[in-house]
């Protein structure tokens, strides 16, 4: 079996999520279930944990949200 792949929202957009989108997503996550992890970071002036998703809920989530738009 496929090991799944982790990432932050912000790897994921290529650009900060903000409060309400990551909100939104987690909360989503926490409704169905889905995994998640939190991953220290380090980078652009930005210290501190994020949360981190398998790649796969982030293109389904990413997918559903433009279909229903």
């Amino acid at each position: 079996m496929r090991e799944l792949e982790f990432v932050s929202l912000y790897d994921y957009l290529g650009k900060a999520a903000g409060k309400t989108l990551g909100g939104k997503v987690l909360k989503v996550a926490q409704e169905k279930g889905i995994k998640r992890k939190v991953k220290h970071i380090s980078q652009g002036g930005y210290e501190g944990n994020v949360m981190i998703y398998p790649k796969q809920f982030l293109d389904w989530y990413f997918t559903e949200k433009k279909q229903n738009a």
